[in-house]
């Protein structure tokens, strides 16, 4: 991820000597369709932010010691369930959706699930699960991030600006790729946009990194 190299003063982060053990993360990838494009909605994370700030991404963030025991309006639809349990267990496959959830809430104000007064009751059952991304080893801050997928059709709220995310705007795919982003967004997005275009992947894709460049694979 190139973006994330800079600290927030624009200088250069030090390096760590080991490589940092990365933190499970989730996002979650909303979009719609508007005038026969495909839209999604992206926000512009917050200056203050030590990792990618003033950069555009999908809501999303790490996953929380509650999310693994979160209660839940609805599971994971089977064949996305399946995805996830061929590299996780189902509890932690489970609060990376809960996350993604979570954080879109905390972050956009859209609800998916059911809204109680302390939070959201998650409904999982319309996520898709799109691909899956670690933060090269020589970043002082590291993430294994999932990356989830959800029609706005099946939320509820209206979309507002966060603390964490400010600008929040939708984008049309190709727009959105247009503009400056992170290595790992671009190819969500790029990834995305072939599905929505009638392509099926072999498996699920992992971006990570070997010797500083970039490698894609796909997992069954």
């Amino acid at each position: 991820m190139s973006a994330p190299e800079k600290a927030q003063n624009g200088r250069p982060y030090e390096r760590p000597e080991k490589p940092v053990r990365p933190r499970d993360a989730a996002s979650l990838l909303i979009y719609r369709q508007r005038k026969g494009l495909t839209e999604v909605l992206m926000g512009r994370r917050a200056s203050r932010h030590r990792f990618m700030p003033n950069i555009f991404v999908f809501p999303g963030g790490r996953v929380d010691a509650a999310d693994r025991g979160a209660e839940i309006a609805a599971d994971l639809a089977g064949p996305v369930a399946r995805k996830l349990h061929n590299k996780w267990s189902p509890g932690m496959s489970r609060a990376l959706a809960v996350a993604a959830v979570r954080e879109t809430f905390e972050e956009t104000g859209l609800v998916i699930g059911e809204l109680h007064r302390d939070g959201v009751r998650p409904n999982l059952a319309a996520l898709d699960y799109v691909a899956r991304a670690i933060t090269p080893p020589d970043s002082p801050m590291r993430f294994h991030a999932r990356f989830f997928a959800i029609d706005v059709q099946q939320t509820s709220g209206r979309v507002r600006d966060s603390e964490e995310l400010q600008n929040l705007q939708w984008f049309s795919l190709n727009d959105a790729l247009a503009m400056d982003l992170v290595d790992v967004t671009e190819f969500v997005l790029g990834e995305f946009k072939r599905r929505r275009e009638g392509w099926r992947p072999p498996g699920v894709p992992l971006f990570s990194y070997r010797n500083g460049r970039p490698v894609i694979k796909y997992e069954a």
